[in-house]
């Protein structure tokens, strides 16, 4: 048995098995279904490269939209520390090289914590009602082939909110934090890494998306509260047409 097919055993991945949420939102994962209604559960793509303000911002949307915010990176992370994980030390070394972890893993993570989100109640949050859900997905899709198991097995995404920023802001803003994160990806080479994955991997989801005219560009470079106004705007404008 191959490294990917011990993944999908550990997460259980096996094609076939049911996810079924009890607000009726989940259904068999089968060829041709996804795992979750678009119609009731809203996922949005967050997309930028390392140190545009990605977790800040989708903070402020969580607050003043109720969505649920899932950061692949902090998911993944915790996988690798859980006590037992077979895979831990995989999802470190990848993420201390900034490369990218397994996809069955990340698409799979997300989709627990999708459904772990749904079962708890969510009184009188609007979007909420009726088993519906809003989920940021931060940090995710990195590559092409992420972008489409997730459309197409687990759940539609409505857009992506892409924050772009230089490589050179980006290398000012994670140094600085790096004095202060303990994060060990928090260094200049590893985040010139990070960039270029980034640039090499993640650019062409976006220019897929852009295509689809799903793509929502944020100019990350102004103040946090000044980003924050245009990315509210954006949002609003996407929920008056239906996304």
């Amino acid at each position: 048995m191959g490294p990917i097919q011990k993944i999908q055993e550990v997460l259980h991945l096996r094609k076939g098995d049911k996810e079924v949420s009890r607000q009726g939102t989940s259904v068999p994962t089968t060829a041709g279904a996804t795992t979750f209604d678009h119609d009731k559960v809203k996922v949005i793509f967050v997309l930028g490269g390392p140190g545009v303000g990605k977790g800040t911002q989708c903070a402020n949307l969580v607050r003043d939209y109720g969505f649920v915010h899932l950061s692949a990176g902090d998911l993944l992370r915790a996988e690798q520390n859980r006590a037992g994980s077979e895979y831990g030390e995989l999802i470190r070394k990848n993420i201390r090289e900034g490369t990218i972890v397994p996809m069955e893993v990340t698409v799979k993570l997300l989709e627990n914590a999708i459904k772990d989100a749904l079962d708890k109640p969510h009184p009188n949050e609007e979007g909420w009602e009726d088993g519906r859900g809003r989920f940021l997905v931060d940090g995710f899709p990195r590559k092409m082939d992420q972008a489409v198991k997730f459309d197409e097995e687990v759940c539609l995404s409505s857009y992506i909110l892409f924050f772009a920023l230089t490589e050179e802001v980006m290398l000012q803003r994670l140094t600085e934090r790096g004095k202060t994160s303990g994060r060990e990806d928090d260094n200049e080479e590893s985040i010139k890494k990070r960039f270029r994955t980034f640039e090499d991997t993640s650019m062409p989801v976006i220019d897929y998306y852009r295509k689809q005219n799903k793509v929502v560009e944020i100019d990350a470079s102004p103040s946090i509260p000044e980003v924050y106004v245009n990315v509210k705007k954006a949002v609003d404008e996407q929920f008056a047409k239906g996304a």
